[in-house]
């Protein structure tokens, strides 16, 4: 039987966004180690598949490839409790995937990859680069923040892939140099995403 593909690098938040839901719903899935740090994104073979040479990269039962970490999480989620049925909240999800790609993580994770996940490069980034990465990345905290100090979840009344998305480099944001006691509002839904029926940590593996 036909059966998912994830390609993917298991220190990725990006990558860890479909593990994480693909685990929630009960799907399960081939993961294929692919790690961009050793150029493997940029094999003829990836690119054939994903000509942007990046991970995550979904391979459907039927063959069709699927790249993009919020794009997997929308398709994954169609019809599910995961995306919000009502049109407002649904928006408002897509909201925060935008701010997640444009706002969140040009910042904390680029700051958490090279301070943590690549420490070799700490040499070659500047002190005004690291500066103007946390500057950024605690702006985009902030924001979530206030919406967190009001409500539980990101969208809605309900858990859904907008908090998968921001989860998944919002708690390994400390490895970045952030300090998330700041935001105690963050602090207590990063324990209730934690507390989701079916949650695996990054570590995890299918």
């Amino acid at each position: 039987m036909a059966e998912y593909t994830l390609y993917s690098m298991q220190s990725s938040g990006n990558c860890y966004k479909p593990r994480l839901l693909m685990h929630q719903l009960g799907i399960g899935f081939r993961l294929v180690d692919t790690d961009a740090g050793k150029g493997e994104t940029r094999t003829a073979d990836f690119l054939a598949r994903n000509p942007n040479g990046r991970v995550p990269l979904l391979t459907l039962p039927d063959g069709r490839q699927l790249p993009e970490s919020n794009a997997i999480l929308l398709y994954l989620a169609e019809g599910t409790r995961f995306l919000p049925a009502d049109r407002y909240d649904r928006g408002v999800c897509y909201q925060w995937l935008f701010f997640e790609q444009y706002e969140h993580e040009p910042t904390i994770a680029v700051a958490r990859s090279w301070l943590s996940v690549y420490p070799d490069r700490i040499g070659k980034a500047t002190p005004e680069q690291l500066a103007d990465w946390h500057r950024r990345g605690n702006r985009a905290l902030a924001v979530m923040e206030t919406r967190l100090s009001a409500a539980d979840w990101l969208a809605g009344p309900a858990y859904s892939i907008a908090d998968i998305a921001l989860y998944a480099y919002t708690h390994v944001a400390h490895e970045g140099g952030f300090e998330l006691n700041a935001y105690p509002g963050i602090g207590a839904w990063l324990k209730r995403v934690e507390a989701e029926p079916g949650y695996v940590p990054l570590a995890w593996r299918p």
